[in-house]
């Protein structure tokens, strides 16, 4: 979406954009296990602090390692909240703490939310041994909240907004694909701003499915080392507030940073496996590079999706190689999910606040536990130590069951 003229962006090129065509995001809210706000995650994230923990506290007999939010707010107004619904709207205020009061467009804002888990923790095991009895007894009021769609809504419903709204789920990409839905709907001009992000809760239906399909670590997660065994899950949401950057100019936003490129592909694989080629994510990563007029040696930094299971860390080892063949040097990637587990739905909306945060702060973060990486010539897998160094541009990609892939390229701003 590079032409036209009025600023540009910070790379190996000073690119000349248009600002009516450009999206970039000017406030994130984050609701992690490190606490509220993007401060509370940087600082935990720099400190190397890992909120992994075992599960038994949560529930007792459950042998795994989860990360929890604590002291989230209950948000009581007359209306039954589900976890995922407060996680998103703790998250969204927390995102529009700085514009909801001085922008005057505000209320005509959109919403993409993603969630997979949605109000599936309100449902308990009580319904199956008696239905009738169980929504007589306030069970209707927390069933009201099982839809994916009551997450997006319980945030336009929070916040005043009268735009166009809609849920996403799309396994492990949700939170990433609601981001590039996000912004086609500004570039259709469907709405002058648009909150887009992801929430999931812990869940114990969750935890069994994945305990079935064996995708769990009993202990903490090792994405891309040779000995993984499996991911944690987590729970959290995060938001991110997205405009052109003609509307942004003209209400004087902080610009925090530029969505120079996405895209959206699919495997078309089988149902919870990868390709093991990586082919598809490959091309998601390379279609978002051609978007962003991006080449593959201007990215600083690859905010991996890395789950830390055998199939998906190989397949996207693959994905990394293929997108990235020819590049002068090897590409930094690393998972942050080894900081606070795989949050799902929300999972590719925070580590796209993460990616954010590391360009603005230079800072390339380690995977956690990495001892023994997956050999590829490729591949500069960051471990040990953070590294400082300024990123210009870098990318958060993720990859789900079903096939699906999504990938945003961001870019810093200079006015």
């Amino acid at each position: 979406m590079i032409s036209g003229s009025t600023s540009s962006i910070s790379g190996r090129f000073n690119l000349v954009i248009d600002a009516q065509k450009t999206v970039v995001v000017t406030g994130i809210g984050v609701v992690s296990p490190y606490g509220i706000g993007l401060s509370c995650l940087q600082a935990g994230m720099l400190a190397g602090q890992c909120c992994l923990a075992p599960a038994t506290e949560m529930y007792p007999g459950f042998q795994g390692t989860v990360a929890p939010v604590r002291a989230l707010p209950a948000l009581h107004d007359g209306h039954h909240y589900s976890r995922s619904d407060r996680l998103a709207m703790v998250a969204a205020r927390d995102a529009v703490v700085d514009i909801a009061g001085s922008c005057s467009t505000f209320r005509e804002s959109g919403i993409v939310m993603a969630s997979t888990v949605a109000g599936l923790t309100e449902i308990d095991p009580e319904i199956s041994r008696g239905p009738a009895a169980w929504y007589r007894h306030g069970g209707l009021s927390r069933a009201a909240s099982y839809s994916v769609s009551r997450v997006a809504a319980s945030v336009e419903e929070y916040l005043g907004l009268q735009g166009p709204g809609c849920a996403v789920s799309v396994a492990c990409a949700s939170g990433t694909t609601a981001v590039v839905l996000a912004a086609n709907m500004l570039l259709d001009e469907a709405a002058p701003m648009v909150l887009a992000g992801g929430s999931d809760a812990l869940c114990p239906f969750t935890l069994s499915g994945f305990n079935s399909l064996q995708a769990l670590d009993a202990d903490a997660c090792r994405p891309f080392d040779q000995s993984r065994k499996g991911l944690n899950l987590g729970e959290g949401a995060a938001v991110l507030v997205l405009e052109t950057l003609a509307h942004a100019t003209r209400r004087g936003a902080r610009i925090m940073a530029v969505l120079r490129g996405w895209a959206m592909t699919n495997d078309a694989f089988h149902p919870t496996a990868p390709q093991k080629n990586g082919i598809g994510l490959a091309s998601c990563i390379q279609r978002s590079l051609e978007m962003a007029e991006c080449s593959i040696e201007e990215v600083g930094y690859v905010n991996a999706h890395g789950t830390g299971t055998p199939l998906n860390d190989i397949a996207e080892t693959h994905a990394y190689e293929r997108a990235f063949h020819g590049r002068s040097r090897p590409i930094p990637v690393s998972s942050t999910k080894s900081y606070f587990g795989h949050c799902l739905g929300a999972a590719g909306a925070l580590e796209a606040a993460i990616t954010i945060m590391a360009m603005r702060a230079g800072v390339l973060f380690p995977t956690l536990r990495l001892t023994d990486p997956i050999e590829s010539d490729q591949v500069d897998w960051l471990r040990g130590e953070l590294r400082r160094q300024p990123l210009p541009v870098a990318m958060s990609v993720s990859a789900g069951f079903g096939g699906s892939n999504a990938a945003l390229v961001f870019g810093s701003y200079r006015a």
